[in-house]
């Protein structure tokens, strides 16, 4: 990593943060279909442990009726009502910058944001997915950060562990998509930042795979009620090693079969819990515990879902 990137890394992950003695926050996540989403019992599970009075509401668009169009004036309804800070996700993360008055370095590198703070009249957007992914990485597999990867997925959470890969070191990520627009549009904007050498669409998959040491699925190829692989399991060979974004189930397809294979894995869960916390440190200024807060997110999603 280059002392820029280091430079814009440190000040990403601390230049939002506040000391305070506050103990009272009201937060919120903006999306649609969000209903299942765990970041509201994770956060408020936090706050509790931390002797935080934090309140999490959902803001679902497809239950309250609103668009894009309307999202000005949820944006004013959450301010007005004394919000300290929202989550934003889909279909939100990209429309929403317009409408903030700051952005940090890896928010605008990405164009999508994740977690605005609300602070003194101000909105300030952040992006805790590809710190989140990163983080969640080096905990499993810290000696596999300069590896060459093959990343399958261009899209929202493909272009932030991409990013997130080459911030810490790989070598080269190759990207595929299924939709060849998509692919080029994340390696235009990676290659920007990080270089033309280190990033590149994956014109042949079974080339890339074969020439990679890691594989991540940065796609919903997978997930509950989308089950599959997102590659062909004959490429699935025993060193290398696989992370998959998916969550719904923690096993997914791809994660049994490379642990059946003796592969190094980094399932989808440790994403989901490191942004979380990341955006939880945000808004509150305390530091959350990370291993509490895991193993409140494997209880949650081992329990029936309705």
């Amino acid at each position: 990593m280059s002392s820029l990137q280091e430079q814009r890394s440190h000040h990403d992950s601390s230049e939002n943060r506040i000391m305070t003695d506050k103990t009272s926050y009201a937060l919120g996540l903006v999306g649609s279909g969000i209903a299942a989403s765990l970041t509201p019992a994770m956060q408020e599970r936090e706050g509790r442990a931390r002797g935080l009075n934090l309140t999490y509401r959902r803001i679902d668009a497809a239950l309250e009726g609103f668009s894009t169009a309307e999202l000005p004036s949820v944006l004013d309804w959450a301010r007005r009502l004394g919000f300290d800070g929202l989550n934003i996700t889909h279909p939100f993360k990209q429309a929403v910058i317009p409408l903030l008055d700051d952005l940090s370095d890896a928010a605008h590198d990405l164009g999508a944001v994740n977690t605005v703070l609300l602070r003194d009249g101000r909105m300030t957007g952040v992006n805790t997915d590809w710190s989140g992914y990163g983080r969640a990485f080096r905990r499993e597999l810290p000696e596999a950060v300069h590896d060459r990867v093959v990343l399958v997925g261009a899209g929202g959470a493909g272009s932030a562990v991409g990013y997130a890969l080459l911030q810490q070191g790989a070598e080269r990520v190759s990207i595929i998509d299924v939709d060849r627009a998509t692919a080029d549009s994340c390696v235009t904007r990676l290659a920007k930042i990080f270089g033309d050498d280190r990033v590149r669409v994956a014109m042949d998959l079974a080339t890339a795979v074969a020439d990679a040491q890691g594989l991540v699925n940065a796609t919903p190829i997978g997930m509950l009620g989308k089950g599959g692989m997102p590659i062909p399991p004959a490429m699935i060979r025993s060193d290398l090693w696989v992370s998959d974004v998916v969550y719904f189930p923690l096993e997914t397809e791809l994660v049994a079969l490379a642990r059946a294979r003796g592969c190094r894995v980094v399932a989808g869960g440790g994403m989901a819990v490191f942004q979380a916390a990341e955006a939880f440190e945000q808004f509150t200024g305390r530091t959350p515990d990370i291993d509490r807060m895991l193993t409140h997110f494997n209880t949650l999603v081992s329990e029936p879902r309705g």
